[in-house]
């Protein structure tokens, strides 16, 4: 199997792992939401570890990227958003552009990030600003 078709299968895992998340975050099911963003997060960080293989250690994300801080988005619009960036990867990764997919993938793990932050902020009691 080439690094894309792993690539690919870990985008879709992550993909059908954030459809779950956001089905049970609408359920109002915390524990599900929780387990499927882990699983998603998980995912993201495989294909960021075979594009790092793929294209080499010194090859990273564009220096154009942003860290866009969606601290006052609603927890449902950055699974949207992180839905979106997940699609774009899987695209960029379809007509070979490699370093697009990459930049999309790593924002949408930066996005998901944020909401791990979140949950790990209410599983510990602290509050956030």
């Amino acid at each position: 199997m080439t690094f894309n078709e792993k690539i690919s299968l870990a985008l879709l895992s992550a993909l059908n792992h954030l459809n779950k998340s956001i089905s049970a975050l609408k359920r109002g099911d915390e524990n599900a939401f929780s387990n499927d963003v882990w699983h998603v997060a998980a995912e993201l960080e495989y294909a960021l570890f075979l594009f790092s293989l793929m294209l080499g250690e010194g090859r990273s994300v564009p220096a154009s990227k942003l860290n866009p801080d969606p601290k006052n988005l609603p927890t449902e619009a950055i699974m949207l958003r992180v839905r979106e960036l997940i699609e774009e990867a899987q695209g960029f990764l379809k007509v070979g552009s490699l370093s697009n997919a990459l930049r999309s993938t790593y924002l949408a793990r930066h996005y998901l990030f944020k909401v791990q932050e979140g949950l790990s902020g209410k599983k510990h009691g602290v509050g956030r600003k």
